[in-house]
């Protein structure tokens, strides 16, 4: 079988990551998410994913993180069967295929070099698009305004690698835009956006990280009517009863330290 050879850089390359990490989780007995189309698409691209020297603690959250944005939009889809998931950043997730309740519509969107990469794997329906895009240009966005919605916007590992500037503008577009949408999104707090740069598998890819926020009750601020719903941490997932006795340790203690909680977690927006 011939395999797909790619040329990512930097932080398109570092969708390899949670590809490779979900595929390995799903070789497991008791995996913390089951993605056998991770497997899949691994096996079909020729790259040395140990190169990426992806250490456990990263492989764990976000596996972690993948497992409860699929529950976020269960949530949403359960609420609004009909609703508008948006994807940005999709990389090679195959988050539709895992959620998918034959009535979403749904739009999976990142650089055209990245869906590119997509066309090889997944296949475009009625209810399922493809859109080839820089998340900061926002033609994407008019394409979306003659759908009634509702909308959630998921934003998975994808706003560390924004500017500040960039994060604002875009959560404050998407008020104006989409009002009454949800948005998901993880986030470092600022000392881990700062110390991030050590981490091997961001070394290898060359990705540069460049926000992260403390308290996320501040982007309240940048406009009425954008709610924090919630601050979700790591500490909090129901998978780590899955993980050997170390980590379950691991986690126990890191719940009892703010700061330690909120290195990375998932904030959920409402935007009126």
């Amino acid at each position: 079988m011939k395999k797909e050879k790619i040329k990512l850089e930097k932080e398109k390359e570092t969708l390899l990551i949670p590809l490779y990490c979900k595929a390995l989780e799903s070789k497991k007995e008791t995996p913390i998410i089951s993605d056998n189309k991770a497997i899949e698409i691994v096996g079909k691209i020729e790259y040395d994913y140990t190169q990426l020297k992806i250490p456990r603690q990263t492989h764990v959250t976000v596996c972690m993180r993948a497992k409860q944005f699929d529950n976020y939009v269960r949530e949403f889809l359960q609420k609004y069967p009909q609703g508008i998931v948006v994807q940005l950043g999709c990389g090679l997730d195959s988050r539709f295929s895992r959620v998918d309740n034959s009535t979403v519509e749904w739009y999976d969107l990142d650089y055209p070099e990245v869906i590119k990469l997509r066309k090889n794997f997944y296949q475009e329906t009625a209810r399922y698009h493809l859109t080839p895009s820089p998340v900061m240009e926002f033609q994407w966005i008019d394409n979306l305004l003659s759908k009634k919605g509702p909308f959630i916007f998921l934003a998975e590992g994808l706003f560390m690698y924004l500017k500040k500037e960039e994060v604002k503008l875009l959560i404050l577009t998407l008020q104006k835009k989409f009002s009454g949408s949800t948005l998901t999104f993880d986030s470092y707090s600022v000392l881990t956006a700062k110390n991030v740069k050590h981490h091997p598998s961001l070394k290898k890819t060359g990705a540069i990280i460049h926000w992260g926020i403390d308290d996320a009750h501040d982007i309240e601020k940048w406009n009425p009517g954008i709610h924090l719903i919630e601050e979700w941490y790591f500490t909090q997932s129901e998978e780590i009863r899955k993980l050997d006795i170390v980590y379950r340790i691991i986690f126990k203690i890191a719940g009892l330290f703010p700061a330690a909680r909120k290195a990375h977690r998932i904030l959920v927006f409402q935007l009126q």
